[in-house]
């Protein structure tokens, strides 16, 4: 019935998909987990290898890096199940009936895609983490993401993730993105995950500008546009107005303070979407 799919970088596994085994035993459910690093090398995989002791669970590393889109379409062509639940490693869920809200949401249903949602945990992490607690609680809590996803695995595997995505950053947007095209309606249910692994602020803003750097790709081929993304629709909105070129410019003289900001203990989500703006429109112009 079900295939789980775990991509995995430099994280243990091993306790998410130990609840994963007992929920799915409890369903009483035929099911697999699968989970793959991407070539890490990290140490943390002596852990992992305990996944291959479950009697439906199995391991694997790359022997180079895919990237995550990649990644999971290769566990996507290893799954033997109809359905596929894709889970990042660094999730958790948040009941322990996860399983069987999925299972129930499509039983009585024609769907074919549902989304679970993410959330992240109410304690307040330490002062060098605060920005991205304050994004994915603010922002992701009611984005639509790969990270939770119930999927039919013939859906997946006509639209799979496009490969050209190797670095991290709107693989999610431009996977949505080609299904909604193709007539499929994403369903969401409150059946959530824990995102538990918070990147320092320095990590996250160096992220941040390498998905910008993807989605510029992805704008200057076509593959995304202003209906998808709101980064994309504000820079369109001001070459219309003939902004874009003061906008850059106060942007190059302003980004280092932004930093500060977002650095700091009291990180503005207003000021990380102008920087975000101001990066994504310098590198177009570029």
């Amino acid at each position: 019935m079900l295939s789980i799919l775990i991509p995995v970088y430099d994280y243990n596994a091993f306790p998410l998909a130990e609840e994963l085994v007992k929920q799915c035993n409890l369903c009483g459910i035929i099911f697999e987990i699968l989970c793959q690093d991407d070539a890490s090398n990290s140490q943390k995989n002596i852990l992992n290898q305990e996944i291959n002791s479950f009697s439906n669970g199995s391991f694997f590393i790359n022997e180079t890096n895919l990237g995550r889109g990649k990644n999971i379409n290769s566990l996507a062509q290893k799954a033997k199940y109809d359905w596929l639940l894709i889970l990042d490693c660094d999730t958790f869920p948040s009941e322990n009936n996860f399983i069987q809200n999925y299972i129930s949401a499509i039983s009585n249903s024609e769907e074919k895609i549902v989304f679970g949602g993410i959330i992240y945990e109410n304690k307040k992490p330490e002062k060098e983490k605060l920005l991205r607690w304050i994004y994915g609680s603010k922002r992701e809590t009611s984005a639509l993401l790969s990270s939770n996803l119930w999927i039919k695995k013939e859906v997946f595997l006509k639209f799979p993730f496009d490969e050209s995505i190797t670095k991290y950053g709107y693989e999610d947007l431009l996977f949505f993105s080609v299904l909604k095209k193709n007539h499929f309606e994403i369903s969401r249910i409150e059946n959530p995950t824990f995102h538990l692994n918070l990147e320092t602020s320095e990590v996250f803003l160096d992220k941040t500008k390498t998905a910008l750097e993807n989605l510029v790709v992805l704008y200057n081929s076509g593959k995304i546009s202003s209906e998808e993304s709101k980064i994309i629709k504000a820079f369109e909105l001001l070459e219309k107005l003939k902004l874009i070129g003061f906008a850059t410019s106060v942007f190059k003289n302003k980004n280092i303070q932004i930093e500060i900001n977002l650095l700091s203990e009291k990180p503005s989500l207003f000021l990380f979407d102008i920087y975000k703006l101001g990066f994504f429109s310098c590198k177009v112009l570029k």
